[in-house]
Formats: structure tokens, sequence, C-alpha cells
């Protein structure tokens, strides 16, 4: 078994009396690409802030690297990607390597994790000058400047077309297969995330289901999850 990297149990949490998460239990190991999927409003934002210590919770415990998350205070051990909708660097002169400057990286540093990402050709071209999906990386990579053991996206995929999508997933698949990253990537896209994955958590306000992924899609989850129409509700394409 390989070691716990988030320990979260019995995790309770509400908002003004209106309840989000309600005893939640989830392990995140060492190696894993979890896959955190659920409905609007299911608490899927609300369980990343509060691993990343942006909430506090009164009920229950969670553990980040064998540590109390109020006694922990390594977070360059853990990578965000925020959510990209909405943004938009046009008008923005920023260039790639600066936006990766921005996070306290220096030459050496902006070119190792612009190699990781397959970008480096691209270092001194605008951000705005790129396209969704790469734009995206230079994200991931800003995110990797730290050496992260842990990396989370937050719906990483919303805007960026099909073609894009799929480089996508082979650099996380190959972040996560050669260099051992563990990788948290919160979607709506069950379909495609399940495919590249190897564990999925569903989440809606419970925890519905925690396991391998294959087994999701064949035990009919899904509906229990989204209700009879969830492939018109979890994929957009």
């Amino acid at each position: 078994m390989n070691k716990q990297i988030i320990n979260i149990s019995g995790l309770t949490f509400a908002y003004h009396q209106e309840k989000v998460l309600e005893n939640i239990s989830l392990q995140v190991e060492e190696g894993d690409f979890l896959g955190l999927i659920g409905p609007n409003g299911g608490g899927k934002s609300t369980l990343l802030k509060i691993i990343l210590g942006l909430l506090e919770f009164k009920k229950g415990k969670v553990k980040l690297f064998d540590q109390e998350i109020k006694e922990f205070r390594d977070w360059h051990k853990i990578g965000y990607v925020a959510q990209k909708a909405g943004f938009n660097p046009t008008g923005f002169p920023i260039t790639v390597s600066e936006v990766i400057s921005m996070a306290g990286g220096k030459g050496v540093e902006i070119e190792r994790v612009l190699k990781l990402t397959n970008l480096l050709n691209k270092k001194n071209h605008l951000l705005s000058e790129l396209s969704g999906g790469q734009q995206q990386r230079v994200f991931i990579a800003r995110a990797l400047l730290h050496e992260p053991q842990l990396l989370i996206l937050d719906e990483p995929t919303v805007g960026i077309d099909g073609n894009s999508q799929v480089q996508f997933y082979d650099l996380l698949r190959q972040l996560n297969q050669e260099k051992g990253l563990s990788i948290i990537l919160v979607s709506h896209e069950v379909d495609l995330v399940a495919k590249e994955v190897n564990k999925i958590a569903c989440i809606n306000q419970s925890l519905i289901y925690h396991g391998q992924a294959q087994q999701l899609l064949e035990n009919d989850l899904l509906e229990k999850l989204y209700g009879k129409h969830q492939r018109l509700i979890a994929h957009h394409h």
C-alpha cells in the first residue's frame, strides 16, 4: 500500500447552516491520479478549498502528508491550477517566462518546467499568442516550479478544444506515470476523465463512490450521482 498524502475522515461542512459536505472520508495515496466528479453545487470546490487550507471546518479531520492541516506548513508540496474559465490574456503583454517568474522562477528553473510541459520553444511568446490548451500548460508549468508532490487541477479543460485536450491528458499521464506526481483532477467530463484516471471519487454532498474508474462505469453509479440524464449533464461535447 502506498503512503497516504491526503487523509480525510468524517468531514462535514456548512455555509451559514446550509450543509455542503456531509461525513466525507477520502484518502489519496502517493501515485494516485484521482478524478473528482459531481454535479454543480455538490461540494467539489468546497472540498478543494478545505484541502488547500482556504476554508476552516468544525467537524472531521484532514491530514496532509501525515500532518493535521492546521499544523501543515509545507504548502510547496502542493501545486494548484485554478479554473481557467473567464481568463482572457488579450491586451495583457506578458510572456510565458514572465508568468512563471511571477511564482519565483529563475532562468534554469523556468526552462526545466517548460521542458516538462513541452513549451520550451514558447518561452518568449506572449501568453495571448498561445492556444487555450497551451495557456493551461503554462499554468501547469508554474504549478510545477517548486517540485510539488501533489498537483490539483480545477476543471482545467474548460474552453479547450478536443485536440488540445488529448495533448493535455497526455501530459498529465506522463507526469503521473513517469515523474510519480500524484494528481487530483476536478471535472464535469465524466466519460473522458474516467478513461484517464486510475481512481475516481464522486461527491454530491456525501461521498457516493471512491474506487477504480472502470467499476464506476460498469455499476451504473453515475445515475445515482447525476440522475438518469447524467450523460447530457456531465459531458458537454
